[in-house]
């Protein structure tokens, strides 16, 4: 099976605004949807990522990929049910978001329900970079981005090679 190159969609695309539709588990077991996980993760490795969400490529659906030590983690429907009170700062950037950064406040522990990639009823209780990946993500299927919330936003230009 080929890889398919998804790209990826920047701020001021409007797809990026909506609130992407919930994945039904009869969606969940087909082949189509199964391959578009597959290039949803190849696409987030591809470009150094460390989560991404269907509609950073063009797909509104409710759909994430975390980076783990473990391989690529696939979030269906992904609901947090449970947070801690204490909230921490930290640094975030955004593929759809080149080359900026800002600190953002996010919850310190989370635990998420959410559907694997086989359709079947998950949770996971997460915490420090993986509960703030997570909810970075989550933030991406109801149309928020990074950069509506974080403070001391800082643009860094690319390094440009001469020999273009």
């Amino acid at each position: 099976m080929t890889t398919k190159k998804l790209q990826i969609r920047t701020d001021g695309d409007p797809i990026l605004r909506k609130n992407a539709k919930q994945v039904s588990v009869d969606d969940i077991r087909k082949k189509d949807f199964q391959k578009f996980c597959s290039d949803l993760a190849f696409c987030m490795l591809d470009n150094n990522g460390i989560g991404i969400a269907a509609p950073q490529v063009g797909e509104s659906i409710q759909l994430v990929i975390i980076n783990t030590k473990d391989g690529a983690l696939t979030m269906i429907n992904p609901v947090i049910v449970k947070h801690s009170l204490i909230k921490e700062w930290g640094e975030e950037g955004c593929l759809s978001v080149p080359n900026t950064f800002g600190d953002v406040k996010r919850f310190k522990k989370i635990n998420c329900h959410y559907l694997d990639n086989n359709g079947v009823k998950a949770h996971i209780e997460a915490s420090g970079l993986m509960a703030r990946v997570i909810q970075h993500e989550i933030d991406h299927l109801n149309g928020q981005l990074f950069i509506d919330s974080a403070k001391k936003i800082r643009i860094i230009n690319p390094v440009v090679s001469d020999s273009d």
